[in-house]
């Protein structure tokens, strides 16, 4: 029989997990190094492992940040003035000389500031007549131009470790010279679904089986949250079988189970982990869909189990799989990561449990306004699919009212 622990909520099963993993961490993650150039897509999200630090100044020379007229400033204070107009400075080429009083020279976007200028007019606040510009706007000392290393300095860390990379970082770090990058290997997270009605996908089922979309989207999370999934099928509803399948999976660095975790007659997970010298932590939290979610940890190994429903596996994952995988990967994790909108209808549900609710939230008037999807329950992954997130109803308010703004929680990989 499994023991039991007090049901936690949402919040304090995060910290858990969090705590846990953090203190079982035998070492640093594993790396590797990428070569990205060629292909950036091999390092888009991956967790940097090293501080990327910028090889020179940045900008490496006074830039210009609009096409027009560099100038010094003693030569433009008033409206109207009248200067020759020497020579140009476009970018990759520089003016070859000095701005000496009473001159200007033409300058387009990101070209260098020549030496003697301190200030750029822009194009349409000037007129050419001839070989020479009329400035019709007063200048300031430094209009529109960067000062060589304003934006970074030389040897300053440009992206820190433990970063997770998307395309400004991979940009920054191509910038300041890098072709590869050293980032975390990958948490390898195994996936076992269990249950005698359980099926494969390709095959055709009898009427009171399902075919095993949880492993597929158990699959596609782990990928978004940036581990590797290792797909390892269906185990059936049998001790014996369990034992050697979830033997299999503890070669993983994280551990998913799907099914059984409940209190039913053939719910056998839990006593099969607890044979196995898996270390409970909670196997209950006060949320639907999703409230008999175990986890545990055998060693340094953290296992899960997650509610067989494909909607409370999807919401579980979220809530408690994610900061194992980020922590795992040297990414530290943090609270749940919601943000706000106005709620379009009213929303009544039943305490004293929070509730995720398949959402969709859209942007008429430039507000996010947000609308509770009708649903047939944990297993009603059409509602999913018709929303684009989970409208979060909190366990101390469990009444909404229209108009109210509401914490939502965006399906990873659609915001």
């Amino acid at each position: 029989m499994a023991v039991t622990h007090p049901m936690l909520s949402h919040e304090a099963a995060r910290a858990k997990v969090i705590e846990v993993i953090n203190a079982r961490a035998a070492a640093a993650p594993q790396t590797e190094t990428i070569e990205f150039a060629t292909d950036p897509s091999r390092a888009l999200g991956r967790i940097l492992a090293e501080n990327v630090i910028a090889d020179r100044n940045y900008p490496p020379f006074d830039r210009s940040t609009r096409d027009g007229f560099a100038v010094r400033v003693a030569d433009a204070a008033n409206p109207g003035i009248r200067l020759r107009l020497i020579g140009e400075s476009r970018a990759g080429h520089a003016f070859d000389g000095q701005l000496e009083a009473g001159s200007t020279v033409q300058i387009m976007t990101g070209a260098p500031l020549p030496r003697g200028a301190n200030a750029v007019v822009m194009l349409e606040d000037a007129e050419v007549e001839g070989d020479s510009v009329v400035v019709h706007r007063a200048v300031r000392p430094g209009q529109h131009y960067v000062v060589e290393g304003q934006e970074t300095r030389a040897g300053e860390s440009v992206v820190k470790r433990g970063k997770r990379l998307g395309y400004a970082e991979l940009a920054m770090a191509a910038q300041v010279g890098r072709s590869k990058i050293e980032v975390a290997k990958k948490p390898r997270v195994a996936i076992l679904s269990t249950g005698d009605e359980v099926i494969a996908v390709g095959n055709a089922p009898r009427r009171f089986q399902i075919r095993n979309s949880n492993c597929i989207s158990l699959a596609a999370q782990v990928s978004l949250a940036g581990g590797q999934p290792m797909v390892l099928g269906n185990a059936h509803d049998d001790v014996a079988e369990l034992r050697v399948r979830i033997e299999e999976a503890l070669k993983a660095d994280i551990v998913i189970l799907t099914g059984g975790v409940s209190v039913g007659k053939y719910d056998l997970v839990e006593q099969v982990l607890k044979e196995m010298q898996v270390e409970f932590f909670f196997n209950a939290i006060a949320i639907r869909p999703g409230r008999p979610a175990v986890f545990g940890a055998r060693n340094n190994t953290p296992v899960f189990g997650l509610p067989g429903n494909p909607v409370s596996t999807m919401v579980t994952f979220e809530l408690l799989v994610v900061p194992a995988i980020e922590a795992m990967s040297g990414h530290p994790p943090g609270s749940l990561h919601l943000f706000k909108a106005k709620l379009a209808h009213q929303v009544d549900e039943k305490p004293p449990l929070a509730h995720f609710l398949p959402a969709r939230v859209k942007w008429p008037d430039g507000q996010a306004t947000a609308e509770a999807l009708h649903w047939e329950g944990s297993g009603d992954i059409g509602a999913v699919v018709r929303g684009n997130c989970f409208l979060v109803v909190h366990a101390s308010k469990q009444k909404l009212e229209a108009g109210e703004i509401v914490d939502i929680l965006p399906r990873r990989g659609l915001f």
